[in-house]
């Protein structure tokens, strides 16, 4: 396992020097994206128009924030936990195809369709721990823009972030074509099909 300190965008030969296991942390933009942004940026791509984010090489955070704006009127973090990342499952390896992010940031790892994807267009995907909100938001240094707002809503529109060592992020999808949580997940299957046999 080795640790790696990136910064965005992210250089596609960085980015192929990671494996599955590895610690990476990112710094620099992170941009939140849920499933209505997600379908959003496809749809105006799709018709030609210009998205207010350039998300290559960028991080790519799975994630509905919880902000508030202060008294000088600029907006903080108060929490930035992710979101469980298999609900972009359907549509993430069209977005991975279509603005080449440099790593996706989530919980609960994500499945054949995105591993393929992040095998062809050189990315990865970094586990972040569900609960710890509150870490996220503390390596959270500015919020650079805002956009989609009033039509998504805070928790699914587009935060544009300055991170600065943001993670440990566990990287459980390589460009190699590596998955550890499916790893994971057939390793538990063929251990509970040897239990069953043996009782």
């Amino acid at each position: 396992m080795a640790e790696f300190h990136l910064r965005t965008p992210i250089p596609p030969e960085e980015l192929k020097k990671i494996k599955i296991g590895d610690i990476t942390y990112i710094t620099g933009t992170i941009v939140t994206a849920r499933d209505e942004a997600h379908l959003k940026a496809l749809e105006l791509h799709k018709n030609g128009e210009k998205l207010p984010v350039d998300f290559k090489g960028i991080g790519l955070f799975h994630c509905g924030p919880v902000m508030k704006m202060d008294e000088q009127n600029k907006w903080q973090v108060i929490a930035a936990g992710p979101t469980t990342s298999a609900r972009m499952e359907i549509f993430q390896d069209e977005f991975i195809k279509t603005f080449h992010p440099g790593i996706i940031i989530g919980k609960g790892g994500m499945g054949e369709r995105t591993t393929k994807a992040c095998k062809e267009e050189t990315c990865v995907y970094g586990y972040f721990t569900g609960g710890a909100a509150l870490l996220a938001a503390d390596h959270i240094k500015e919020v650079k823009n805002v956009f989609w707002l009033e039509e998504l809503g805070m928790p699914e529109c587009l935060w544009v972030y300055r991170v600065e060592e943001f993670g440990p992020l566990t990287i459980t999808i390589d460009t190699h074509g590596g998955n550890l949580t499916m790893e994971i997940k057939k390793t538990i299957e063929a251990n509970k099909q040897k239990i069953l046999e043996e009782l």
